[in-house]
């Protein structure tokens, strides 16, 4: 770690906000739009579906990150 270092406005106001929810959230939402994806694709709306599915891996990523600055902080 470098005690120099610090974290921008930014990523401060953001890492305040996350903090806030619990990181459940994102497990269940990334869950959630895989059914709506598999939803859509079964129903014939494959481009939507394709779309939807997509959203997983970034809530999945957010919820890493979240966790993360709960159990490290932001510094």
């Amino acid at each position: 770690m470098n005690p120099t270092h610090d974290e921008g406005k930014v990523a401060e106001a953001i890492e305040h906000i996350t903090a806030k929810f619990p990181s459940d959230i994102f497990l269940w939402s990334a869950l959630g739009t895989l059914a709506t994806a598999a939803t859509l694709f079964t129903q014939g709306k494959r481009t939507e579906g394709l779309l939807v599915g997509q959203w997983a891996a970034p809530l999945l990523i957010l919820g890493l990150y979240n966790k993360l600055v709960k159990l490290e902080g932001s510094d």
